[in-house]
Formats: C-alpha cells, sequence, structure tokens
C-alpha cells in the first residue's frame, strides 16, 4: 500500500549569529565639543591643533562634512569651503573624560573586551547575546546608553559581525548613527559592495600594491579568496601574515585577532610655535617628546631597539599640500640609529644627541616648525634579550632611577623630575591624542 507522501517536516536552520559588537564614535571630537557647547550643535565646526590658516582640522562635525571638510583639511581651504565654520581648538583633556564616560556606559549594557582608540571599542558576545535579534536589541541598548548617560548630541555607528574585523567594517557602513549586521549567510553580498579601501588596513600603498597584482575590486580579491590555495594567495597578495588573517576575517570566521601582540613602535610630535622656531627650542621639544615616549614604553614593559627622529623646516618653496601637523614646506630630514634594547633614558638621550648632531646645517634649516621622535623594535620584558653586561655597565641601577622618575612624574605631574635640557620646552609639546591610544593625563 502507497504510504502517501513524506510530510515530516525538515529541520529549521539555525538563526544567524555574530560574536562581536564593534563601536565607532561619530565625528568624535567636534561632537564632543558640541555636547559641551550648546551654542556649536547644528553649526559646521573643525577641531584644530591651534587656530592658525597654515594648521589643519583633526575632526570636523557631520555639519562641516557636508560642505566637503574632513580630517585633514587645511584650515584656510576649510574656510573656503564653508565660511560659517566654527574652528575650536583642541581640549584633549575632555575628549579623555568623555572616553571613559562612554566606556562606563557601554560596560552598563555588556563588558568592553578592547579599546581600540579613543572614538573605537569591541565588545565580544557570548551565550544569549549571540543570536541576530538579541544583538541587535543589544546594541540599539548601547546607542541609548551612550545617548543617555553621556550626552545627547553623541552618536555612534554600530556595527556586529562574526569577528572584529568585519564589525569594524560593518560600523563604517553606514553613518551617522547607524546600526549594520554583517552576518554568514548575507557576508559575501555585502562586502562585494565595498571598494578595496574600504577594507581596514588598505591604504593608498596597499591598494596600489594590490592592482599591480591584478585585484582592482572586491569581486577580483574574492576569486583569489575562494580559489583553491585562496590562504596561500591572499597572504602573498599583501606579502605578509596580514594577508592570511584577511583569508580567514573576510570569510567570517572569529580569527584570533592576537589581541596580545605588543606594540611595535611608538612616537610623538609636535608642531613648534613661531617662538620655538630654532634649534636650541627645538632640541628641547625633542628631548620632551622621548621623555614622554620613555615613560609610556617603560609603562608597558617594552624595551626599545631602534631610535629614529624627523625634523621639518620652514623654508621659501611653495606649499606642497597639507598634513595632519600642518602645512608640507621645504625640507624635512630624518634619521634612525639602531640600539641594544634598551629602557632608560641616558642611554635613549645619547643615542637621540647622536642623531641630533647629524641634522643638516645652513641658513634653510635654521627654523623647524615641526619635531617628531619614535622608539622603534619594541620588545615585551618576556622577549627582551639579555646581554653579559647587563648587571656590568650600570643598565640595572639606570632602570631603578627610571622607574622611580615615572612614578614621581605619574603621581605629582610630568615636569616633577625631567632632564634640565627641557627647561625651555616644559609648556610646549603638551599631552595630545593620537586616534589610537588614550594617554594618562598627569
Amino acid at each position: 500500500m502507497d504510504p502517501g507522501p513524506d510530510l515530516t517536516l525538515a529541520p529549521a536552520p539555525p538563526p544567524p549569529e555574530v560574536n562581536w559588537l564593534f563601536l565607532d564614535l561619530n565625528s568624535y571630537f567636534a561632537s564632543v565639543e558640541q555636547e559641551v557647547r550648546p551654542e556649536l550643535r547644528n553649526r559646521p565646526v573643525g577641531v584644530v591643533p591651534m587656530v592658525a590658516d597654515t594648521t589643519v582640522c583633526i575632526a570636523a562635525s557631520y555639519e562641516a562634512k557636508a560642505y566637503g571638510v574632513k580630517t585633514g583639511t587645511m584650515v584656510s581651504d576649510a574656510r573656503k569651503m564653508c565660511p560659517e565654520m566654527v574652528f575650536v581648538e583642541a581640549r584633549h583633556e575632555i575628549y579623555v573624560d568623555y572616553h571613559h564616560r562612554i566606556v562606563a556606559a557601554v560596560e552598563n549594557c555588556i563588558p568592553v573586551t578592547a579599546v581600540l582608540s579613543i572614538d573605537e571599542m569591541a565588545c565580544r558576545l557570548i551565550g544569549r547575546e549571540r543570536p541576530l535579534l538579541a544583538a541587535l536589541k543589544l546594541a540599539q541598548q548601547v546607542k541609548d546608553a551612550v545617548r543617555s548617560q553621556v550626552g545627547s548630541t553623541l552618536r555612534c555607528s554600530v556595527g556586529l559581525a562574526p569577528n572584529r574585523y568585519l564589525a569594524k567594517i560593518a560600523s563604517d557602513m553606514e553613518k551617522p548613527d547607524g546600526l549594520v549586521a554583517l552576518t554568514k549567510d548575507v557576508l559575501r553580498d555585502a562586502l562585494l559592495t565595498l571598494a578595496l579601501r574600504d577594507l581596514p588596513g588598505v591604504g593608498v600603498k596597499t591598494e596600489k600594491r594590490l592592482n599591480e597584482r591584478g585585484i582592482q575590486s572586491m569581486a577580483d580579491l574574492f576569486r583569489v579568496l575562494e580559489s583553491d590555495h585562496g590562504r596561500e594567495q591572499t597572504g602573498d597578495l599583501w606579502g605578509s601574515v596580514w594577508g592570511e588573517r584577511l583569508w580567514h576575517w573576510l570569510r567570517g570566521e572569529d580569527f584570533d585577532m592576537q589581541e596580545a601582540e605588543h606594540t611595535k613602535s611608538m612616537s610623538h610630535q609636535h608642531v613648534l610655535g613661531p617662538e620655538l622656531r630654532n634649534p636650541d627650542s627645538a632640541w628641547a621639544v625633542a628631548h620632551k617628546l622621548l621623555h614622554k615616549a620613555a615613560m609610556r614604553m617603560r609603562g608597558e614593559g617594552l624595551w626599545a631597539s631602534r631610535i629614529g627622529v624627523s625634523l621639518s623646516f620652514v623654508g621659501l618653496a611653495p606649499v606642497r599640500g597639507s598634513t595632519v601637523f600642518g602645512p608640507s614646506k621645504a625640507e624635512t630630514w630624518s634619521a634612525e640609529t639602531k640600539l641594544t634594547e634598551c629602557q632608560d633614558n641616558a642611554t635613549l638621550i645619547n643615542a637621540l644627541r647622536k642623531l641630533w648632531d647629524t641634522r643638516p646645517k645652513g641658513k634653510k634649516f635654521d627654523e623647524p616648525f615641526f619635531v617628531a621622535v619614535v622608539l622603534g623594535g619594541l620588545v615585551p620584558n618576556a622577549l627582551h634579550s639579555l646581554t653579559l653586561f647587563d648587571a656590568q655597565d650600570g643598565g640595572e641601577e639606570r632602570a631603578k632611577l627610571a622607574a622611580t622618575m615615572d612614578a614621581l612624574n605619574h603621581k605629582y605631574g610630568m615636569q616633577t623630575l625631567a632632564p634640565a635640557t627641557m627647561l625651555t620646552a616644559f609648556k610646549a609639546a603638551p599631552t595630545r591624542i593620537a586616534f589610537h591610544s588614550i594617554p594618562d593625563l598627569f
């Protein structure tokens, strides 16, 4: 006898899930200024390191962005693009304060796994937080908490995805105030709508490298990702382990982001005011920048194996463009030297002095307007290579002295203990915020 059709229902597919929530504050510095100063709300605002036509906007409100003004736009150009624009000198202590308030508000909803910059943070989802509907509800709670607990004018974009890299991409897809989820079932189609430069970590040089290898679009990249030897070929495209990681991330795998990787370099830079544009004052500022970088390095338990310094000089040549530090003029000089892994001030200052003495001399190099110091090749304590002479050359005593100075400076202020050569630079090079770091303000 015919049993008839099989009416057994196939099991429903599991609902889509995400593993990460990524929060990106929109036009952060400008938004904080609009929150603190109500008269700036709904107006085009540019945040600048100093109010001068020769500097650049380090942040622009969305009202200013509507006129084409963005980070890196010179103030003189911004005035032409938007005559009504208001320029505000950056107040970094306020941005740090609001950053900590935002972290606290987010943590009222979900623990923050990683603070990635002054305006970005990532949260790992677990258990019942991972199903898409639950994650979307949680993301909206986070957005509401920022507005209600920190500031009504602060807007953030939130991305949800299987891994942190994709969640960052999702947070950039709708701005301002967006909420986008990239689940595995829509991942490929969504990524194909992007440009190569929309991928975090793909800048001008990387895009050029990819173009030279036949990758002009995301469709070209996916043909490599989905090939039989996609992992190896993606690694070859980037020429580093980063390519292999992308192979995992763009396929939706929650591949280890290696969050424990240590910082590879630390740098500080400063645009000199007119009164400091001479070799002696520039040296004092360079010394102070090294002092700040060395304190950060020791605070993170790192050792330097390279040190570098850069100078830009005011000259008679025409402006060749702009940088986040100001106009790019005339001559720029850089030098770097290797070090035996070290942490102490004496060794670092001596190396910086030797580099400084090799700087170009002459009339056109008498007016430096920009100074940068970088400590590179950083090695964590666990990987630091001891030498036979560590205990014989006074290194241990110098390390103890540096630790004592750092402790006092952290407690009482950075000017408590400092080399005398920094005296003329005490008011110069104040603590600034790079977008990738949140300094402890003394």
